[in-house]
């Protein structure tokens, strides 16, 4: 029995930050000082607060040590380990304390346990819904259980679990059916599932045999991008656990049920999120949309009835089963039950995870979660759904988030990126980010979204090089319907959503770009001009001997002028002038 434990973040942000190398130095220096017995290291999952890594959580006390080196590990060993007393140069905040407007559901065992240890997850009552369902439930049960829940799909539009099941779970042991997870996850700034499987990929097998059972399937795939190398390890290791244990394979739990998952991995294609393309890529194909109907439900992977859901998803399931639909209904909103995980990013100062009740405003969220933007700038907008969604006003910050009040502001759900902007981000430039995005990954299909947002982002373009006119912006509202109405699959039809939105709350500013040629934010380049007051400038010629294209002139002690025409409006003179005498507009 260890009398403590030191919890070590493993997820890929702290692991980038050399965390894997401060859990090595822990577990030498616990040996030099003959505390081997004592005390235990585990590398877990991530814990959230991924701004604040490499992370270092010691229990029973909570100690919650952020941005820890190397050095630091001899320091924490001698002092709190050795003489009890914590080492509070380095403590976020006194203890890990629960977060009153935050509740894990999906995320409730990440930083928590070992992912790779399955005994630890059976200590929390991991398989125990598995074995609920096998022994005490009908597939029926199963789905209505879901149904009642109200659980909807995490990774976009919200279809409900339990009708997408109940839709597949027909001719039960008369056909081969597949149950698959999306582990994709292509949304720039997006990374919940990732950490889902990084910090309990035992939830998501347990999830897919629950619904292998309820709909009668006894294969499933788990398809995961190749750039996700520690989920993919550490589902792997889960998987072969599972069936070592006898809850993958033949007969689980004694029954007549047999259920298997096999990992597929994707090249990173965003295309291949949805649904069908997803499932067209584990065939061997390329990843590419199919019409619909007929729908997966009824014809998916290998022209058979197949469930397809996100990591985020499956996630929620067996604290459903374990705990009730009553449970789960309770949290949340009328239409949006449950919770949310949301990877804050941006112009944000506590990036990283945070799992929220469903109705939890947005200003909940970015200033008392995210703990506000830094340097004392002010909240312009945030994105969310990536380049699916919306970005949301500075003035609709108030809003309940969930699927419908999103979906009425413009915006959506998505998987759950949420990227937070400020006073000095240009709404067309982000505009152009998201569409530029979508134009690289479109799969080239159907035309609406292979020519139409390519035309879409030329207009674009000539709105932040200074050409555009105001017969521009009806081309693009014309336009985007136009590719929203009619593209392929549900990644066309929502690639418009960035540029309706920001041309919605922020016209204002694509009326400056055309007729004023200014770029409110200063980031447009080609509508940048660089200027030196002679007022501040001190002639120092720091300016002119930085900028690289010779366009500052001047002598010593006087002020200094910008050629224009010269300036390639890098930015480096306001870089080093000490004086703040260069300014842009």
């Amino acid at each position: 029995m260890f009398r403590s434990h030191v919890m070590v973040c493993g997820g890929t942000g702290c692991t980038s930050s050399g965390s894997d190398k401060i859990a090595k130095a822990f577990e030498d220096e616990i040996l030099a000082t003959g505390l081997e017995n004592e005390v235990k290291v585990i590398r877990t999952g991530c814990f959230g607060l991924c701004a604040l890594g490499p992370i270092v959580v010691i229990y029973p006390e909570g100690s919650f040590y952020s941005m820890v080196k190397e050095e630091d590990v001899k320091e924490i060993v001698d002092e709190h380990l050795l003489k009890g007393r914590p080492v509070t140069r380095l403590l976020y905040d006194e203890t890990v304390a629960e977060d009153k407007k935050q509740k894990r559901i999906a995320l409730r065992n990440c930083g928590v346990i070992n992912p790779e240890n399955i005994d630890e997850y059976i200590a929390f009552d991991g398989y125990q819904a598995l074995g609920k369902v096998l022994t005490e439930m009908t597939p029926d049960d199963v789905i209505q259980t879901i149904l009642d829940s109200g659980l909807r799909g995490r990774g976009g539009a919200g279809f409900p679990t339990g009708r997408k099941w109940q839709l597949a779970s027909g001719n039960r042991g008369n056909v081969q059916k597949y149950v698959c997870c999306n582990a994709d996850e292509g949304d720039p700034g997006a990374f919940m599932d990732r950490s889902v499987l990084e910090g309990d990929p035992h939830v998501v097998i347990e999830a897919m045999a629950i619904a292998g059972y309820a709909i009668g399937a006894s294969q499933g795939y788990v398809y995961i991008r190749a750039e996700y190398p520690i989920a993919v390890h550490r589902l792997q290791v889960a998987i072969d656990q599972a069936r070592e244990y006898g809850l993958l394979g033949n007969n689980i739990f004694g029954t007549d049920f047999c259920f298997d998952l096999d990992i597929k991995l994707g090249a990173g294609a965003f295309v291949c999120g949805e649904e069908t393309a997803l499932m067209t890529s584990i065939e061997g194909k390329r990843g590419e949309p199919r019409p619909r109907p007929p729908f997966p439900a009824v014809k998916g992977l290998f022209g058979k009835p197949t469930i397809l859901n996100n990591v985020e998803t499956y996630a929620n399931v067996p604290q459903i089963i374990l705990k009730g639909a009553d449970w789960f209904a309770s949290m949340g909103t009328e239409k949006s039950k449950g919770t949310k995980v949301f990877a804050l990013g941006g112009k944000i100062k506590n990036t990283g995870l945070v799992e929220i009740p469903m109705g939890t405003t947005l200003r909940t969220i970015v200033e008392e979660i995210g703990g506000g933007i830094p340097g004392g700038k002010k909240f312009k907008a945030a994105q969310t759904g990536g380049p699916s969604g919306g970005c949301i006003p500075a003035s609709l910050i108030d809003t309940p988030i969930d699927y419908d009040n999103l979906l009425a502001i413009g915006s959506m759900m998505g998987s759950g990126g949420l990227i937070v902007m400020d006073e000095d981000t240009c709404m067309v430039d982000i505009a152009k980010f998201f569409l530029e995005f979508t134009v690289d990954e479109s799969c080239g299909k159907c035309t609406p979204c292979r020519v139409g947002t390519k035309r879409l982002l030329e207009l674009l373009n000539k709105i932040t090089d200074g050409k555009g006119t105001m017969e521009d912006l009806d081309k693009i509202t014309e336009l985007a319907e136009f590719i929203k109405s009619n593209s392929l699959c549900g990644l066309g039809q929502t690639a418009p959503n960035p540029v309706l939105s920001t041309l919605r709350y922020f016209r204002d500013e694509y009326v400056e770009h055309i007729v004023n040629k200014r770029c409110p934010a200063g980031v447009c380049k080609a509508l940048l001009n660089y200027k030196i007051d002679p007022v501040k400038c001190k002639g120092c010629t720091l300016c002119a001997r930085t900028c690289p294209a010779g366009a500052i002139s001047g002598t010593v002690r006087q002020p200094h002028t910008i050629d224009t025409a010269k300036c390639v409006k890098c930015g480096a003179c306001i870089e080093k002038c000490k004086f703040g005498a260069i300014s842009k507009g």
